[in-house]
């Protein structure tokens, strides 16, 4: 682990509000990009944040996880003698996050995966693919279950 990660790290605790946590994180650039008016509840900071693009009016709520890698090829190496000798490189993605979409508490979001614009993640949701445009979803894996304006009549009523 580098130090700026460690010390950015420590730094997250030291701010009680999502909204200057995420205004720190985009000041030192430590995301591919942060747009505007976006909050990250969250204090952890994922390994290889720079492969996170987030878009303007995202909120991501308490625990989620952004997974922007994958270690199976530690083990698999281990056992190469199993592959003939094959040394396997780790695996490592994109995440995408577009305009104006919530990401509920407990949710993990892993690499290779672009969330669409107008989209809402429902709580302990593991995004495993694409999800489209003016969806709602949810689940293990998330799925698409309804969609962005059906969701914000029910909230009006």
């Amino acid at each position: 682990m580098n130090i700026k990660r460690i010390w950015t790290q420590m730094r997250m605790f030291t701010f009680w509000s999502g909204i200057r946590r995420t205004a720190y994180l985009k000041k030192k650039k430590v995301f591919g990009s942060i747009g505007d008016d976006v909050m990250i509840q969250s204090r952890k900071v994922p390994l290889y944040p720079e492969l996170i693009y987030i878009g303007n009016n995202v909120r991501v709520a308490s625990n989620v996880s952004f997974i922007t890698h994958d270690v199976t090829h530690n083990m698999l190496n281990n056992i190469s003698k199993y592959a003939g000798g094959y040394r396997f490189d780790e695996k490592k993605g994109n995440i995408v996050i577009g305009d104006n979409v919530f990401i509920g508490a407990n949710s993990t979001v892993l690499y290779d995966v672009t969330i669409g614009n107008n989209v809402i993640v429902g709580a302990g949701s593991v995004v495993v693919k694409d999800l489209p445009d003016n969806s709602v979803c949810v689940g293990v894996p998330c799925r698409v279950i309804g969609d962005f304006q059906s969701f914000i009549e029910k909230r009006k009523s």
